[in-house]
């Protein structure tokens, strides 16, 4: 089949995250027409997690393509720059305040970066409640996806924006994501300021770490006078089960972690212990690296998908710039099969390069040293 023109291509992204909705709307933007399909059955169907932090040469540069860059400086949160790292006494051996006008790697809650991005696009682009089952077709295409409501749609150009474990990357890849060793539980604290006091003044506008080798607590503010933890512990995948406990189990779940935290300072086993609801249980998984593959002209990756790594402040930095590179690729090629190849050509080394770079980063964050570069992002939801 010959490859068709970008403008003429039916084009589908799987995933409705940062880097599909920032590809989807620069495509729009140069007149190309293309489907977002996501699992969700609509999009206020799940919490969408925590903050993060977009840099000024990947994140901020896609949204300045994609013309929302205004409307993310009215969201974003530069104080939230601000980084504190303690030892288990609680102890302050760093402490970062950003400069009133720093605007490198604002802050911004992933929920109102999705819902800014979303209400960009034209209506009808978003196909909720269609979960990805297989990609089948010829290489050359056209691709069939089918979904696991029975339905099917065929593309020229199938881009899989869905996450560690990306159906779309197996139609180009057989990798698949490993366990890191580390797993995180996430705990959500609410009107900090009049409940919370004590863990408010401790994290203050920004984030705040602690580490003894083996554990640690990163906790970050979050709009809305909300903080979100991360218990961070080098254990098996399986640890709940294999202690007895469900991630239910609240209750089990706290005593089992004020053992493991024994020797630690009062205030920061608050972090443990004084959170509104469950926790949630997030093992960190990382691809192969580097992850590579031979190009298909009619499917490609990008994020996590394409690049899996430990939640260091890149992730979804390094996906938006994906989808804006992978746009951009489609809008000045002449054929989908040029554009994918194009992309690729930049995206592979330069994933392959922060994947070298971030190599043992999971293990990294246990160790208390002071961080070269910011934790700005953490687990999704």
């Amino acid at each position: 089949m010959n490859s068709p023109a970008p403008t003429r291509a039916r084009i589908s992204v799987i995933g409705a995250g940062p880097g599909g909705l920032t590809c989807a709307r620069i495509l729009q933007r140069h007149g190309i027409a293309v489907t977002v399909h996501d699992r969700d059955p609509d999009r206020d169907a799940r919490d969408q997690g925590g903050t993060l932090d977009l840099h000024a040469d990947d994140g901020q540069l896609a949204l300045r393509e994609a013309g929302l860059i205004d409307r993310f400086f009215q969201l974003a949160r530069p104080e939230g720059q601000e980084m504190r790292q303690m030892d288990p006494t609680g102890k302050v051996i760093f402490h970062s305040v950003p400069d009133a006008d720093d605007l490198f790697k604002p802050e911004i809650d992933r929920g109102q970066l999705r819902t800014m991005l979303l209400d960009s696009l034209e209506p009808g682009t978003v196909r909720w409640g269609r979960s990805l089952d297989s990609v089948d077709g010829p290489e050359d295409g056209p691709r069939l996806l089918r979904f696991t409501d029975g339905t099917t749609v065929e593309a020229d150009l199938v881009i899989g924006a869905d996450g560690a474990f990306s159906k779309v990357r197996r139609a180009v890849s057989p990798a698949t994501p490993g366990y890191t060793g580390v797993s995180f539980l996430e705990a959500w604290f609410s009107d900090v300021e009049d409940r919370h006091p004590e863990i408010a003044e401790l994290v203050g506008a920004g984030s705040a770490a602690a580490a003894d080798g083996d554990r640690g607590v990163f906790a970050q503010r979050n709009s809305g006078d909300h903080i979100r933890v991360y218990v961070m512990r080098r254990v098996p995948v399986d640890w709940i089960a294999a202690t007895g406990l469900t991630i239910g189990d609240t209750d089990g779940i706290r005593a089992h972690l004020l053992d493991e935290y024994a020797h630690w300072a009062p205030e920061l086993r608050r972090f443990l212990t004084d959170n509104d609801g469950p926790y949630v249980d997030r093992p960190l998984f990382t691809l192969p690296s580097p992850h590579t593959w031979d190009h298909r002209p009619t499917a490609t990756l990008l994020g996590d998908a394409a690049h899996l790594m430990p939640p260091v402040g890149i992730g979804v930095n390094l996906a938006m710039l994906d989808a804006h590179d992978l746009a951009l690729a489609l809008a000045h090629a002449d054929t989908v099969a040029e554009a994918v190849h194009a992309y690729e050509q930049v995206m592979l080394p330069r994933s392959a390069e922060m994947a070298k770079l971030t190599e043992g980063a999971a293990e990294f964050l246990l160790s208390g040293d002071i961080p070269e570069f910011g934790y700005g992002e953490t687990a999704t939801a």
